[in-house]
């Protein structure tokens, strides 16, 4: 019989994603941080030693491995486009609703001549289980028939210690100024598609609500 052809799936590292965790085909459990960015060519020598000094400190505190992400996508201007064009109705002046115009009208030149990106970091913080127990899986986010996640009691168990690292990465990063977010299973599974369609232009990088 001839084989079946492999389903996009089967190359897809992901199993599951379940309160805020991406659960690999391997078992390993990963909490994904968005990171702020600092601008360290602005800050004086003095200041980059020290920012340079606390994080060689923060990973040499570390007894597991981190990953880090940066994603760059092409901004949609169209949403800041559109809120002008609502502003353009409510001026009262004539000079201002010409200045917004001729605003409005720069910004699609210039990006039509040049691609706008926009940033984002991330930071994988991984806990691999010592042992799973594999004879009650929970839901397949993905397709069934694959290699088991780990049951509910143990998932939980699981993941409180790889809350404990998540919290040992949050406040050794923020000690040289780079504020974390932990991502949620929604903020997951968009991140995640976006990896794996890289050429689909919908939607918007996450950003830091202050």
């Amino acid at each position: 019989m001839p084989k079946a052809t492999p389903s996009s799936q089967d190359f897809v590292a992901i199993k599951d994603i379940k309160d805020g965790v991406v659960i690999l085909k391997s078992g390993q459990m990963c909490s994904v941080l968005l990171a702020s960015s600092i601008n360290f060519a602005l800050k004086s020598g003095d200041e980059q030693q020290a920012i340079l000094h606390h994080f060689q400190s923060f990973l040499n505190t570390l007894d597991f491995s981190l990953q880090i992400y940066v994603q760059s996508r092409r901004l949609n201007i169209e949403p800041y486009l559109a809120l002008l064009a609502t502003r353009e109705s409510l001026q009262d002046n004539d000079l201002m609703r010409i200045q917004l115009r001729e605003y409005m009208d720069f910004i699609r030149t210039f990006t039509s001549e040049v691609d706008v990106m926009s940033k984002s970091f991330f930071v994988v913080v991984p806990y691999t289980p010592a042992a799973i127990n594999i004879s009650k899986g929970i839901t397949s986010f993905f397709s069934p028939g694959q290699q088991a996640t780990p049951a509910d009691r143990q998932f939980e168990e699981h993941r409180i210690q790889l809350e404990q690292r998540v919290s040992v990465v949050e406040q050794g990063l923020s000690r040289i100024g780079v504020r974390t977010i932990p991502l949620k299973s929604e903020d997951l599974v968009e991140l995640y598609y976006h990896i794996y369609n890289p050429t689909d232009p919908t939607g918007a990088a996450p950003v830091f609500n202050t």
